[in-house]
């Protein structure tokens, strides 16, 4: 056993020498759930500095801090003398196990290094909003995390799917009240993967004010997603069984999201999100058939002859004419790829929010020239022709 001046003089070598790869600190003393349980410190670089990132795991969120490089002991040690017990440290020269009894008796047991440095966290190609490495508490139950926040290797795609989409929302967060708690609903939510990111990514890392709703026909997927939201101690997200097109409990919505909801299920939504005035629209459309029945253009018959080139034209026309049409009902539209091509042939966004239509009467001249082109009769149309200028 020795003092805490020795984890004291570990702390400031590992400093000077610029070798920590992670450090773990666990083992609170006393518990309390209002308390963080765990930190993680890691190396990154900002500005081309050195620093540290330090990130408090609490039960229901997760804060950061970056400290400068030559403070590690300085900020550490408190953590040590409040806080915790027993803490893994991994630098490129070896691997140390600290423990510290009730009477700061401390034990450093030093073993061969087990780990490579990588590149530095913020110097990374590519940084996601939710890291691999950090445990996420509903990625953990949805099994794509462990318990140690390595992400598996066959949910990797997913886990990239669902940091894609957080990206997307994180692009759109100044459209959205800052003033109000939000109203968010996920038309179509499905095993809901996103419905919970979007929950942990607004309540938890922005600590945002809001109150999801997550709406499925499928009463066994929602009595799941019900019983994890309970779990995770979300307590602003309900999941509901019910039709997208007939559901009417809210007269305000902030955002609506639906994804891979099929054929005019789709448009069904973007409608339901229209006359909510929602500040944002998040769509990934599914299986789109109506216009592959409607599309009669002799020009087009080279294309058309192929079903296979007409399914995927068909589908791409009627996410062009959707498009068009939330530009003419006040909406800034983008059609985004979602995830890579290679891991799914529908991967188009639909992100529209609400702003200025425009020259309205080119909009729908345009619109109508492209329509008529096709010989479409879009449900989305007939749907919200109240709110178009039918000229």
């Amino acid at each position: 056993m020795i003092g805490l001046d020795k984890l004291i003089e570990l702390l400031e070598h590992t400093d000077r020498q610029e070798n920590l790869i992670t450090a773990i600190l666990s083992q609170q003393r006393k518990a309390d759930e209002e308390s963080y349980t765990k930190v993680v410190i890691k190396p990154v670089l900002l500005k081309q500095k050195l620093n540290y990132q330090l990130t408090y795991h609490y039960k229901n969120k997760v804060t950061h801090e970056n400290v400068p490089a030559g403070s590690l002991c300085r900020q550490v040690m408190p953590l040590f003398e409040q806080t915790f017990r027993q803490a893994q440290i991994y630098t490129s020269e070896a691997d140390y196990q600290i423990l510290i009894s009730k009477k700061f008796k401390v034990s450093i047991l030093k073993k061969q290094a087990t780990k490579k440095p990588g590149e530095l966290t913020h110097n990374r190609t590519k940084r996601y909003i939710l890291d691999d490495g950090t445990p996420v508490p509903f990625l953990v139950e949805l099994g794509i995390m462990n318990a140690e926040g390595k992400v598996l290797a066959k949910k990797y795609d997913k886990f990239r799917q669902i940091n894609r989409f957080l990206e997307m929302v994180q692009d759109v967060l100044p459209h959205l009240p800052a003033d109000r708690p939000l109203t968010i609903i996920d038309f179509g939510c499905g095993k809901s993967y996103l419905t919970f990111a979007l929950y942990h990514y607004l309540s938890i890392e922005l600590n945002r004010a809001l109150n999801i709703v997550g709406l499925d026909l499928k009463a066994d997927v929602i009595e799941h997603c019900g019983l994890l939201a309970k779990k995770l101690d979300y307590q602003n997200l309900k999941f509901l069984v019910g039709d997208i097109a007939d559901y009417d409990e809210l007269e305000r919505v902030d955002m609506v999201v639906t994804l891979h909801a099929c054929d005019t299920a789709t448009d069904a939504a973007l409608e339901k999100a229209i006359r909510w005035d929602a500040s944002v629209i998040l769509s990934v459309p599914c299986c789109q058939h109506e216009l592959f029945e409607q599309i009669q253009q002799p020009v087009l018959d080279p294309l058309l002859g192929h079903g296979i080139l007409k399914e995927r034209f068909s589908a791409l026309a009627t996410d062009a004419i959707r498009a068009k049409l939330l530009d003419l009902m006040g909406y800034k539209t983008q059609l985004l790829e979602f995830i890579d091509m290679e891991h799914t042939p529908k991967n188009i966004l639909i992100r529209a929010v609400r702003s200025e239509s425009g020259d309205r009467d080119r909009l729908w001249q345009e619109y109508m020239v492209f329509r008529d082109f096709l010989g479409a009769s879009p449900y989305l149309e007939r749907a919200c022709r109240d709110l178009l200028p039918m000229m």
